[in-house]
């Protein structure tokens, strides 16, 4: 039985710690002291910089893996940990059995010059989707191989579909917080769904959340349009924004503001109205848009066969009722001819011991400071 779903927030930190606590306990997992320092890892790089922080490819000494570190700045929290921080630790150790999301392998709190700090040391990947397509050459005339569309969109949809199946949306899925390591097959590089910092637990009855999420251009309509209730129905918009990418190798709504974002997609798929989208007129910010018809998705990615775009087609299904779940779209006829079983092969792993005790003491140590 797995662990209930952990909600993190600043304001009941205290409780919230206390919660993840009873979880590890519901694991079985042991505890142990937190580590002061990370003499176990040599720093190799910085590849990364955030909100939050920095990130870093380095080595752990012991095992001489590859890791990536994921350094959180707490001075900017008044009341210690960030919550994105936190909420992120909990959503990864409940998702850790798949392999299409990265793996956090360790916690560690510690203190850098006279300051406090937490490291998330996660699995490495040598580059994330957007820099692999970057790689191959930017735009259309540097087309990707179908196989190897198929292929990572199997992968995004059995990651979002283990996600949505234990609670939880991502909300900020893009090709940055894809991660991707190419193998011994070259049609079938792994992909792995990462930054899972604006993840959110969700419930049955859909709860009301916060409006800033999603990069903008893979935001989905019924955000830009103010509804605050949404489902994980907004990442599969997402997720059909990305595959639209791969497929023409370059962004299909890049809007610079929510006004000009929603007329990107209203031009290519026409303007919604009650007929296809009953209760879109009563939405905070639905105004009286220009009228326009749905564009031929075949002309404008003839590249793709003929399944490929109907399981686009129905992934950016204006109502977000009616648009399809990644579960439901893993069994669309487009993956019928696609080598499952190669892309299945590697067997999932249990939460690492190591990890659960460096959460547990984590936990410990912060609610004992805000006791």
């Amino acid at each position: 039985q797995r662990p209930r779903i952990v909600l993190f927030s600043v304001r009941h930190q205290q409780k919230d710690l206390q919660r993840l606590r009873e979880d590890l306990r519901d694991w079985n997992l042991p505890l142990r002291p937190a580590s002061r320092t990370m003499d176990n890892y040599i720093k190799l790089e910085k590849i990364g910089e955030g909100t939050y922080g920095k990130v870093y490819k380095a080595k752990d000494r012991t095992t001489n893996r590859l890791v990536a570190l994921k350094k959180t700045r707490l001075e900017m929290e008044e009341e210690g940990v960030p919550s994105t921080a936190l909420r992120e630790i909990s959503l990864l150790l409940m998702l850790s059995k798949s392999n299409h999301i990265v793996r956090l392998l360790d916690v560690e709190h510690i203190e850098e010059n006279n300051k406090p700090c937490l490291y998330l040391v996660f699995e490495y990947c040598s580059t994330d989707l957007k820099k692999y397509m970057d790689r191959l050459g930017k735009g259309p005339s540097f087309p990707l191989s179908l196989v190897v569309i198929k292929s990572m969109m199997y992968q995004l949809l059995k990651g979002v579909a283990h996600m949505h199946r234990h609670g939880v949306m991502h909300r900020d899925l893009k090709p940055q917080n894809l991660l991707v390591e190419e193998g011994p097959h070259p049609d079938h590089p792994l992909l792995k769904v990462a930054d899972l910092g604006l993840g959110r637990a969700f419930s049955i009855p859909i709860k009301c959340y916060t409006h800033e999420i999603v990069t903008l251009w893979y935001r989905a309509p019924e955000v830009l349009l103010g509804i605050s209730c949404y489902a994980p129905a907004v990442d599969m918009w997402s997720v059909a924004c990305i595959f639209a990418e791969l497929v023409r190798k370059q962004a299909i709504f890049p809007g610079d503001s929510e006004l000009q974002q929603l007329l990107h997609i209203f031009k290519l798929l026409g303007t919604p109205s009650e007929a296809t989208w009953p209760g879109v007129g009563k939405l905070r910010d639905w105004h009286e848009f220009p009228q326009w018809k749905m564009q031929d998705l075949d002309l404008l990615f003839p590249r793709l066969e003929p399944a490929g775009v109907d399981l686009m087609k129905a992934m950016f299904e204006y109502d977000p009722v009616k648009r399809i779940t990644a579960k439901d779209a893993l069994l669309h006829p487009y993956f019928d001819d696609l080598d499952k079983a190669l892309v299945d092969s590697m067997e999932d792993e249990e939460v690492g011991e190591q990890l659960a005790a460096s959460i547990a003491a984590l936990a410990a140590q912060r609610a004992g400071e805000t006791a």
